[in-house]
């Protein structure tokens, strides 16, 4: 027995794997860590990604579709802030429109002044905003997100129907979240995503979102693997996750299992057999 104290085993159907990504490097980063008080400027209102950015972008496109990661993900959730939608797109997204093939864009051509071409959906999966993975609400302009009809025009291809707002009605300019505040609704997030029937799920968020909803995780492990849970992100990290449902709340039903039949009648093997096999 002690060698399986350390181990844990879970029905594949009451665990999903999330791929948590924080966004890569916005224009608000360069300055706020060099003076924090400038993601309070105006200046930075909803950040785009700087060339920086967009090359750890790449850099993190070229992994996933190395490792295999792209052709398993069902669905990918993003915070509705233009640097984490174009983080999201440039990494998960279906990439150009060679050969004349037709598909919505994901990203239209310059968006957010980027100087970057347009980014099909083709053989992408689907990508739905959610405002329950923004980054701290309030105070800090960088964290205030565009109108939702702005953004339609420049991601046409990202379902923002979950979203009950046009306008951000969550952003307050004189009251910042607490880091309770923050915990509490990206816990209320990750419960949403056990009424999705997708198993693996790529999330592209921020990094205080992160830290704070991490945060509650890896207590019942050894200090090492805390750390690996629950330490901060660099912009444009990827951490894969495996998120387990101990609470036997999970909606989803084993698709993989198969029940098996023990023959009727003198074909059935005796209790002894049962036993003893």
């Amino acid at each position: 027995m002690d060698a399986v104290r350390g181990q844990g085993m879970y029905p594949l159907h009451r665990c999903k794997t999330i791929h948590l990504v924080r966004h890569a490097q916005g224009f608000h980063n360069v300055c706020g860590e060099k003076d924090h008080s400038a993601y309070m400027s105006p200046e930075f209102f909803d950040a785009a990604l700087t060339p920086l950015g967009w090359q750890q972008v790449d850099n993190l496109q070229k992994h996933v579709h190395s490792k295999g990661i792209s052709r398993k993900i069902d669905l990918v959730v993003v915070s509705p802030l233009l640097r984490t939608m174009q983080t999201a797109v440039g990494v998960f997204g279906g990439g150009g429109f060679d050969n004349g093939i037709k598909a919505a864009p994901l990203m239209t051509e310059n968006a957010g002044e980027s100087d970057r071409p347009a980014i099909s959906s083709l053989n992408a999966p689907p990508f739905v905003a959610m405002e329950l993975c923004r980054e701290r609400l309030g105070v800090n302009w960088c964290d205030k997100r565009k109108n939702i009809t702005e953004y339609k025009l420049l991601f046409p291809a990202i379902d923002f129907s979950l979203i009950d707002t046009d306008e951000d009605t969550l952003w307050t300019v004189d009251v910042r979240e607490s880091n309770e505040e923050l915990a509490e609704r990206g816990q209320k997030f990750l419960n949403w995503l056990w009424t999705r029937e997708e198993s693996e799920i790529a999330i592209v968020t921020h990094s205080a979102f992160l830290i704070h909803t991490l945060s509650a995780y890896g207590d019942d492990c050894q200090p090492p693997v805390k750390e690996e849970i629950c330490r901060p992100f660099n912009n444009c990290e990827l951490r894969s996750m495996v998120f387990v449902d101990r609470s036997m709340a999970a909606s989803s039903s084993p698709k993989t299992n198969f029940p098996g039949k023990i023959p009727d009648g003198t074909d059935a093997p005796s209790e002894d057999n049962v036993e003893k096999n």
